[in-house]
């Protein structure tokens, strides 16, 4: 592909071109501003150079020797990325007239090369620095067969189909508004309906399980950060304080300091261990402009947050009691698929060996006694503790990190926490962080996507529409209504003077569940016609008949 573009625009400086877990991309730098357009002509002189069937050439050079070939050429990108590399020697692979700086191995010649589609163009920072020059990105992806190929393509393009951005719009569930600014959503209507289903969900299982729920506020003075270590190890993720009243403050990134001051609010017993604080707390973290994308990546939002304090003894059990509560809430959403990772020290850390070694074998026996396949993620725990992550995989497979367990030495020792033992000593508590769904936000655009928009009845914005023939079933349907919402369940109504069968399109494209079609029988009759979103049809039956079978499927969220 670098070649093909070398040879439409001539000027092109090449940058860098990974493969990646979907095919690959190469970064470039290019005075015409390569757009859609350009991909067909660039897959053209792609097959033109596969049909040449050219052998590729490992060579290899001295560091000096490729510089100097790479600055004659004028690839300043090349000679940067060569300025950084240790080795004496370097390869460079060849094919006809074009040489790139490769590590290799290649296939024998561009003939072998069989099925391959360019997919879309973006903008790159340089080296992923918003300071340095933004690259062009051209994404394409290869098999070894055609059938491979296009089985690929339709998935992505079912992937497009339920892009939560797009559906988010078409359903009227939230927007992201320049004015308001990058990364901060607003909630419409109907996705804050889905939003609060799911935090009264969250909130009632926590009350069960044995949570106390708490409230904390949106910023703290700046020394805080400091104590808790944020400062040093956060920064590039925090906003830049303000002052008030000659003080620093600084927006929440995290809630855990908050909770540990709840603790600390008076002295503790360790009859009273374990305590469970949970919050559904909203922070802010800084993203760059160019990592931002849709929920998924916000700079505003709110975490399923919990703090569990324990005696170090009781780490094991904590952690079971949370993998059992994180498997049941995925479940009721719908993941019944997911991968698990036990994440171990990396090289910058807080805490002894010690400590990470018991906090690790008990995170370890936890998933063993539960029977949990898992595969160790060396080096990827945070910096103050070992962690458990939890991938959901959605209806199309894709995995999205979820649920997080984490062992924190950082917190204890740096707020000083204790709690008073049965010998009347002071001891430090450990302190475990989860979180269930991860953030709302991004929660909500993975089970967007996951239901491509259709959400089960219990979940859905409108759970039911009613809809009149003619205007004369007016009051009989806004009567239907109104006895369905005094159950508790979300319906409306669609009285206006159109067709029914535009009112009942109307509703299909909303993706509402039931459908109840109204005309002179069912006004008659005191009934209601019931139609699903899939256009299959129900039983007629009356309004008691319905709330009943209504509310048999949202309280068992089938």
């Amino acid at each position: 592909m670098a070649h093909a573009v070398k040879e439409l625009f001539p000027d092109t400086r090449l940058a860098i071109g990974p493969a990646i877990a979907d095919g690959f991309y190469y970064d470039l730098d290019c005075d015409h501003g390569i757009t859609l357009d350009d991909l067909p002509k660039i897959e053209k002189k792609m097959k033109e150079i596969i049909k040449a069937k050219r052998p590729f050439v490992r060579k290899e050079l001295s560091r000096d020797e490729a510089i100097k070939f790479f600055q004659d050429n004028g690839e300043i990108y090349k000679v940067e990325l060569l300025n950084e590399i240790k080795d004496k020697t370097v390869t460079v692979y060849e094919e006809g007239d074009f040489t790139d700086l490769c590590r290799g191995p290649h296939l024998e010649s561009t003939g072998k090369v069989r099925a391959f589609k360019l997919l879309s163009v973006a903008g790159a920072y340089w080296r992923g620095d918003e300071k340095n020059k933004m690259l062009q990105r051209i994404y394409g992806t290869a098999f070894p067969t055609k059938e491979a190929l296009k089985k690929h393509l339709d998935f992505l393009e079912e992937v497009k189909k339920r892009d939560h951005r797009r559906l988010g719009k078409k359903l009227d569930l939230f927007s992201l508004n320049e004015d308001i600014g990058p990364g901060l959503v607003l909630w419409h209507p109907r996705g804050a309906a889905i939003r609060r289903v799911i935090e009264n969900f969250w909130l009632d299982e926590h009350v069960k399980a044995g949570y106390q729920i708490l409230y904390t506020p949106h910023m703290a003075k700046l020394d805080l950060w400091k104590k808790t270590g944020h400062l040093d190890f956060y920064k590039e993720n925090m906003y830049s304080p303000m002052e008030i009243e000659g003080l620093e403050y600084e927006i929440k990134p995290m809630n855990c300091p908050f909770h540990v001051s709840i603790f600390k609010s008076r002295l503790r017993s360790y009859r009273e261990l374990p305590i469970r604080f949970a919050e559904l707390g909203t922070v802010y973290r800084y993203e760059r402009s160019g990592v931002l994308h849709g929920l998924m990546r916000v700079r505003g939002f709110t975490q399923d947050d919990a703090h569990i304090f324990c005696m170090e003894d009781r780490i094991e059990d904590e952690v079971l009691r949370v993998l059992d509560f994180t498997l049941f809430i995925l479940k009721t959403f719908g993941f019944d698929e997911y991968d698990i990772y036990l994440s171990t020290r990396p090289d910058k850390y807080v805490g002894t060996e010690e400590g990470w070694e018991k906090a690790t074998d008990a995170l370890e026996k936890a998933l063993l006694h539960k029977a949990l396949k898992y595969e160790i993620d060396p080096g990827e725990g945070v910096f103050y503790g070992p962690k458990i992550d939890i991938k959901v995989r959605d209806s199309l497979g894709r995995q999205w990190q979820c649920s997080t367990i984490q062992v924190d030495f950082n917190i204890p020792d740096r707020l000083d926490i204790k709690y008073r033992g049965s010998d009347s000593r002071d001891y430090r508590p450990i302190m475990i962080h989860r979180a269930l769904m991860g953030s709302l936000e991004r929660f909500f655009g993975i089970l967007t996507e996951h239901y491509a928009g259709a959400f089960p009845l219990w979940l859905a914005p409108v759970q039911v529409s009613v809809l009149s023939i003619a205007e004369r079933h007016a009051d009989y349907c806004k009567g239907i209504s109104d006895a369905l919402v005094k159950e508790g369940i979300r319906a409306d109504v669609d009285a206006d003077n159109e067709k029914i069968g535009y009112k009942i399109r109307k509703a299909a494209m909303l993706k509402t569940p039931y459908m109840c079609i109204i005309g002179d029988k069912e006004t008659e009759n005191n009934t209601v016609n019931i139609r699903k979103r899939n256009g299959e049809s129900i039983a007629e039956m009356t309004v008691e008949e319905l709330i009943v079978f209504l509310k048999d499927e949202i309280i068992n969220r089938r």
